[in-house]
């Protein structure tokens, strides 16, 4: 009996044994891994696929370890996938694991703090690393519940597409797997896109595939044979970038990847230790042809194909063995007089020749000769470069972005640089950088006879000059009298009319000056009829413009009555003279409050503040009897009034919609930093372009910070990127002032909001009165999105 008992435990035992051999094995075939399972940087670092060409797990990343998908295969591990690419590296006591509860999850001992690899709404019941290079999450039903093929970072394998929506964003470096400054985008039109990832707008692509007519929901696709092609909704082949290579003997895998230098190219390897990647075919042969190289003030040069980078003169690298980083001054900038206390010029002009830059001037001359262009520029404070080709010379601001040369193109820069720097941007002049001087006995004379030569040219001109003027204001005049007043104010008959010399003694003769806009300049003033102080505003640009303008002014604040509104009082119609009475607001603009330290609001005043603002807008986009855009909503047109009322002023750019109108096409109007995406597609714009420059405006108003610092480090430059990637690092107290102690989820709600006003497609912009409710706290707000995540025509 005791003999039969045994024997029959050992059958039992035999049997478990071999079930559990059984199921190791299967496990092993599947590259199965359970839940419980663990890695560690310096032990049991990754887990394999079946065939080991694959590897999920830790790598080496700077001073410490990321985790991702790479191929363990060969002998250099070529990363194909990161995760959380933006996360510092780990160090090597951290622990990445498949916990028993179903999350993926990476964890450091010092930190309480857990980093989830996958995002995923249900728990997993196992994972897998697959032979596709697919990193997979399953349920109990053995479905797929997360995939890192559905989350590519800068490479896309066979078998992978990237779908409608998703896009690849390059490298730092070959060894820094964060983001870095290139992006190709399959952009739900079906137009396959390349952008610098600092300026996606649609002006910038590099590189597009113009399969937009295609249809929407395209995907790119790459073949086990390194075919990459394009397939639209149905599943048709619309686009082929390559045709594949033939089947060999040798097993080769492929891959597609952007790269560091902003170009995307397939790759090929035969799986043999000793064999190489070798690229099958690539978006450009030029290597300096990505937009953004070189960073700002920086600008490509090709060197027997490759690419080096150098700065525009006047400047140095910000970080020689980082192009990205771009050019920053050696001289500074001490005066915007052209010419010093002794006579000598401050700054010169040093040409570049056969460079093409991004066009974002600020006034464009017709010039007959580049000479002219260069004395326009030097006689301009704000000018700091100028772009000269075909006659037309554009004024620029620094920074200068997306250099290049191109020897087919006669564009030259005219760069600014402080009279002590030399064209060889050294910053040391020397003898060869200027002619011999003549003697100064000589060059008083020729000066004589030229300057004598220019005051009798100058005085012809201006006797002419007044001639002209003089019988061209008298027509025009004319005709404006003819008209009898031609402003139809029809109910804005409320309002005061003034004659030019009643507001002569009610200004003082234009003595006090308030400020200095685009379309006039406003005074300060006293009306005795009424003991008041009131604030008029000349029109200085007069004619078409001018006249239109002023109407507009008239007739939108005339049928305007708000707390948040300036008030207007009356106007000027006599003859020539175009003038505006407001109500005076004592205590000046926003911008003075949020931009000045000792008079900068608390945080509460504040967002007072941003609900006195949304209160008008919304005023004006739904509760005027004719909706209005404003189209210029700043912190520079809010006026502060007692008691910290913040009001709205400066309609002379505003739309005015019929009955019936939701959107409009326009001239863009508005002010850099402010306005939206739109205007710069030539879209029809709706009253969401008011609410994006009131996202930016709200941005300041939380950081106390201009929307563009130029000064500042490149990453914080730009207000709404900086806040974003603020907002993604949960670290939004960088974003507060002097260390102000605010209550973490009031920031974050105004962060979001400020986020989804200035969503890049207008459909996800919130109304001003859905932005009202979240201000007031009596909706919940989700999770925005990236701000340029869409991307679709931008």
């Amino acid at each position: 009996m005791a003999v039969a008992i045994l024997i029959f435990f050992l059958i039992i035992l035999s049997s478990t044994l071999l079930h559990t051999i059984t199921i190791e094995a299967q496990q092993q075939r599947n590259s199965s891994i359970s839940l419980g399972s663990s890695l560690t940087p310096t032990t049991n670092s990754s887990w394999l696929s079946r065939s080991g060409l694959y590897a999920f797990g830790f790598y080496p990343e700077g001073n410490g370890y990321a985790v991702g998908v790479f191929l363990a295969g060969i002998p250099e591990n070529t990363i194909v996938w990161t995760a959380n690419r933006d996360k510092p590296p780990v160090p090597s006591n951290a622990t990445l694991a498949l916990t028993s509860d179903g999350r993926l999850i990476l964890q450091q001992p010092q930190s309480q703090d857990v980093t989830y690899i996958a995002d995923i709404s249900q728990p997993a019941f196992e994972a897998s690393m697959l032979d596709s290079g697919n990193f997979v999450l399953y349920d109990s039903n053995h479905t797929v519940i997360w995939q890192s093929f559905r989350l590519p970072t800068d490479t896309i394998l066979s078998g992978q597409p990237l779908l409608a929506g998703l896009d690849l964003f390059s490298s730092v470096s070959g060894t820094n797997h964060s983001t870095g400054i290139f992006r190709l985008v399959m952009q739900r039109d079906g137009n396959l896109v390349q952008y610098p990832a600092s300026a996606i707008e649609s002006q910038y692509a590099y590189w597009a595939s113009n399969t937009n007519q295609n249809g929407d929901n395209c995907s790119l696709n790459l073949d086990g044979d390194g075919h990459l092609y394009l397939l639209n909704a149905t599943s048709t082949n619309i686009f082929n970038l390559t045709k594949g290579e033939p089947p060999t003997k040798e097993k080769k895998i492929y891959m597609m990847k952007i790269d560091v230098d902003g170009i995307f190219r397939v790759y090929s390897r035969i799986l043999d230790p000793n064999a190489n990647w070798s690229i099958l075919w690539q978006s450009s042969n030029d290597n300096c042809h990505s937009l953004g190289l070189c960073g700002l003030n920086g600008f490509c040069v090709l060197n027997d194909n490759i690419a080096d980078c150098r700065c525009i003169p006047g400047f140095v690298y910000v970080n020689p063995i980082s192009w990205a980083s771009g050019c920053m001054r050696n001289f500074t900038t001490e005066s915007c007089k052209t010419i010093d206390g002794d006579g000598n010029s401050r700054y010169n002009i040093s040409p570049l020749e056969n460079t093409v830059w991004d066009d974002d001037s600020y006034m464009v001359l017709q010039l007959n000769s580049r000479k002219e262009c260069e004395d326009a520029c030097l006689q301009d404070c704000r000018c700091e470069a100028a772009l000269y080709k075909d006659g037309k010379c554009r004024k620029q601001r620094f920074p200068l972005r997306f250099g290049r040369r191109s020897v087919d193109d006669s564009n030259v820069a005219l760069i600014k640089v402080g009279n002590y720097s030399s064209p060889n941007t050294k910053g040391v002049l020397t003898d060869s950088d200027h002619p011999p001087k003549k003697p100064k006995r000589k060059q008083r004379l020729d000066i004589l006879i030229i300057g004598v030569s220019l005051i009798a040219i100058a005085l012809m001109v201006l006797a002419i000059s007044s001639v002209l003027m003089y019988r061209n204001h008298v027509w025009v005049y004319k005709k404006i009298s003819e008209k009898g007043n031609a402003v139809e104010l029809g109910e804005d008959a409320a309002l005061r009319t003034f004659t030019f010399k009643e507001l002569e003694q009610v200004t003082n003769g234009f003595n006090e000056e308030l400020g200095r806009g685009a379309s006039g300049t406003v005074f300060k003033g006293f009306t005795s009829y009424n003991q008041k102080d009131v604030a008029v505003k000349r029109l200085e640009r007069l004619l078409t413009e001018g006249e239109r303008e002023f109407q507009t002014e008239i007739r939108v604040i005339g049928r305007a009555h708000h707390r948040n509104l300036v008030q207007m009082i009356g106007y000027c119609l006599d003859g020539p003279n175009r003038l505006l009475v407001y109500e005076y607001m004592r205590n000046g603009s926003l911008a003075n409050f949020i931009f000045t330290p000792e008079n900068r609001p608390s945080w509460d005043e504040r967002i007072g503040i941003a609900l006195d603002i949304a209160r008008g807008i919304l005023y004006l986009h739904e509760e005027c009897e004719t909706q209005i855009i404003h189209c210029d909503i700043k912190p520079q047109n809010i006026l502060m009034g007692d008691h910290g009322r913040a009001k709205i002023c400066d309609f002379g750019l505003a739309k005015l919609l019929k009955p019936d109108q939701t959107k409009t096409f326009t001239a863009m109007r508005g002010t850099k930093g402010y306005v939206a995406p739109e205007w710069h597609r030539k879209l029809p714009v709706t009253v969401k372009v008011d609410v994006y420059s009131f996202g930016v405006m709200l941005l300041e108003i939380i950081c106390c910070r201009k929307c563009l610092e130029w000064s500042l480090a490149e990453e914080e430059a730009v207000l709404e990127e900086w806040v974003y990637d603020c907002f993604q690092a949960k670290e939004l107290h960088k974003l507060l002032v002097d260390k102000e102690e605010v209550e973490k989820k009031k920031l974050e709600r105004v962060v979001k909001i400020g986020l989804w006003c200035i969503q890049d497609d207008p459909s996800l912009r919130p109304s001003m009165k859905k932005v009202m409710l979240m201000l007031e706290g009596s909706v919940d707000i989700p999770v925005p999105p990236s701000p340029t995540s869409f991307l679709s025509t931008i």
